[in-house]
């Protein structure tokens, strides 16, 4: 299959689940968190599907590699929120698994993507 878009890209796809998830998870969150760890975590997650999106745009793959990996440090960024989030005495209870197993996907998927981009 082509390419045509970045719409194309499995990994672009499974970052949008990743955000609803994140969205989804975070909306259990206490309310005081607002403007805290809960925009974190949203803005993180959104980041990773707008850089994948961008950088697939671009005329040139040296810039697509450059933003694939800025999609790839917002993802070690949600992962680290993620953490801290697991520890909070308010948040710690709720249920991480599905968001884990998907960040450990989409992370996979831009290492290999990176690594291929950089090899060709």
């Amino acid at each position: 299959m082509m390419i045509q878009s970045y719409k194309d890209l499995v990994v672009w796809q499974k970052s949008i689940s990743l955000v609803e998830e994140i969205y989804n998870l975070t909306g259990q969150f206490p309310k005081e968190e607002i403007f805290g760890l809960m925009s974190q975590m949203r803005r993180a997650a959104v980041s990773i599907s707008s850089n994948i999106a961008e950088g697939r745009t671009r005329s040139y793959k040296k810039e697509f590699v450059q933003f694939l990996l800025t999609a790839y440090g917002s993802g070690a960024e949600l992962e680290t929120q993620i953490l801290i989030s697991k520890r909070l005495q308010k948040t710690k209870n709720l249920d991480y698994k599905k968001v884990d197993s998907i960040l450990v996907e989409v992370m996979k998927m831009l290492n290999t993507l990176i690594y291929k981009l950089k090899s060709a």
